[in-house]
């Protein structure tokens, strides 16, 4: 097994649930209902774990940094989270448009991570479906409520959230040069064949809030590349500094 590959791997699937986590938790206090204003709080504390875990693997496994150095520690070139997840919260049909594109690409991510070669993975998929389950239902029932039942403008904001959205989505699958490699080990799939399980995944749902999902041919060719790479968005610096300032302050710091 190539550890640069795995640790490729986790590294992406780290970085983007902390990054999301973080922009997710923005909503606290902020939601347009209480239970919302709670639902988006309790997922963000969900990726935040899942996070976590991802980053103690890379410590267990490969004597990568501890979790809190993984993820406090690191300038925006060292992250690999992709574009999708750096953007501000924007308005509410942005960010539940987000939630359920990257939802549904958790879900099918972890679904194939089940079976993977590499068996801490494949415990970790096993035990966090449940919670990616909820997320995805809780983001595909707006999603079709905002779309399909809602009124006139909320239908608008919806679709104007994935046409604004959905070319970022394809950045989570960036294709990798160790996709072969981890696709023969067991080890993962690869972006393709995922990519094209989530398209499956998310279109019936898009159809049903009676919403135009773009084409992903003419949309594929600007697709939103680069951060798994270490090219990011004006966003991603500024957010890791405010999320990143006690801890530089004092990292030996214990709460």
């Amino acid at each position: 097994m190539n550890e640069a590959a795995i640790n490729n791997l986790i590294t992406q699937f780290a970085d983007d649930a902390l990054i999301i986590a973080h922009r997710n938790s923005e909503w606290t206090g902020l939601g347009p209902l209480l239970e919302e204003d709670i639902a988006f709080s309790s997922i963000a504390q969900d990726k935040l774990g899942h996070a976590q875990a991802l980053y103690n693997i890379l410590h267990t496994n490969f004597g990568g940094p501890s979790p809190d150095a993984g993820a406090f520690t690191r300038d925006e070139s060292q992250f690999r989270c992709c574009h999708l997840v750096e953007l501000p919260i924007g308005d509410y049909a942005f960010s539940l448009m987000r939630h359920f594109l990257y939802d549904a690409a958790e879900w099918v991510r972890y679904e194939a991570l089940e079976s993977s070669t590499f068996v801490p993975l494949a415990q970790l998929a096993r035990k966090i479906k449940g919670e990616i389950k909820y997320h995805l239902f809780h983001a595909k029932t707006w999603v079709v409520q905002l779309g399909a039942q809602g009124n006139e403008e909320s239908h608008a904001r919806m679709q104007s959230a994935l046409n604004e959205t959905f070319a970022l989505a394809l950045g989570m699958f960036e294709p990798s040069e160790f996709d072969g490699e981890l696709a023969a080990a067991g080890i993962y799939p690869g972006e393709q064949q995922v990519q094209q399980r989530w398209l499956e995944l998310i279109a019936p749902v898009i159809e049903q809030a009676t919403l135009q999902l773009p084409s992903v041919e003419e949309i594929d060719r600007s697709a939103s590349y680069g951060g798994r790479k270490g090219y990011h968005t004006e966003h991603l610096q500024p957010m890791l500094n405010e999320m990143t300032e006690v801890y530089r302050i004092d990292p030996t710091a214990e709460w």
